[in-house]
């Protein structure tokens, strides 16, 4: 892993909180620490009313946040710890969607694997004409998602996009995305923050109370009930497959998969 472990900042204006993904040379690729930050920063908010509206960036215009450094991948040594990580990273996205405040994330290119989880745990979405959501795993790790996160995405693209992003490793791009409801504007860079503090200043004057509920509501219909489902992550990141793409990906070459 590089010494760089990159940094999630939060700055709180006036009755705005700003949550910046910080890493621009990795695309903003989460790392250990940067989980660690980031479920703080939700804690601190979740008990701060005085805060209307949260906003999540990546910094440096290239990305909102382009998954997980894979390079934290190679300690992984069993299936056990691909169910400890799935499980980490879906505490902090359940933290992230329930926050009491309205949430927008402001995409800039890339938002990719756990950061598409990351905006779509967000509330609203504004994007830039070039940019690409995606869970390109089934080219790069052959690894898997949580259980809640597919559901997340099935109910925010449909369930044939979320098949083309996990099985055949596409992209969407914004128009498409845009389309679908995903996301709530498309807007030129020079443009986003304009729009985006147009968007913050309607939510804020807003029935508070009346989004916090309407938010958990739908975020149960989502995610109630659903089955275990650990035996599908222990299959995927206690293969031999996953392994191979975490090698290959740091090596920067193809990787061989064998179905085993």
């Amino acid at each position: 892993m590089s010494s760089d472990t990159g940094e999630v900042s939060l700055v709180i204006e006036a009755d705005v909180a700003s949550v910046t993904f910080n890493r621009p040379q990795a695309r903003n690729a989460m790392t250990w620490p940067m989980y660690e930050q980031l479920v703080a920063i939700a804690r601190q908010l979740t008990s701060d009313r005085d805060v209307k509206a949260v906003v999540f960036r990546g910094e440096g215009g290239q990305a909102f946040v382009a998954g997980t450094d894979i390079e934290q991948f190679t300690q992984f040594q069993s299936a056990d710890d691909g169910v400890a990580y799935e499980r980490q990273i879906e505490a902090c996205i359940e933290l992230l969607g329930e926050l009491p405040q309205p949430t927008v994330a402001v995409i800039e290119g890339w938002a990719v694997g756990g950061g598409l989880a990351i905006a779509t745990a967000c509330d609203f979405r504004l994007a830039t004409p070039g940019t690409r959501l995606g869970v390109p795993i089934a080219k790069t790790l052959g690894n898997c998602l949580s259980l809640a996160n597919v559901a997340r995405l099935r109910a925010a693209f449909g369930h044939q996009r979320v098949k083309r992003m996990l099985m055949l490793a596409e992209f969407i791009q914004a128009e498409e995305a845009l389309a679908c409801g995903y996301l709530h504007q498309v807007v030129a860079a020079d443009h986003i923050a304009a729009a985006t503090a147009e968007l913050v200043q309607q939510l804020g004057a807003l029935a508070p109370i009346t989004q916090r509920v309407s938010k958990v509501a739908l975020a149960r219909l989502i995610t109630q009930d659903l089955p275990v489902a650990d035996d599908l992550i222990r299959a995927a990141y206690g293969s031999q497959d996953f392994h191979e793409g975490v090698q290959a990906f740091v090596a920067r070459r193809p990787p061989v998969w064998s179905g085993q």
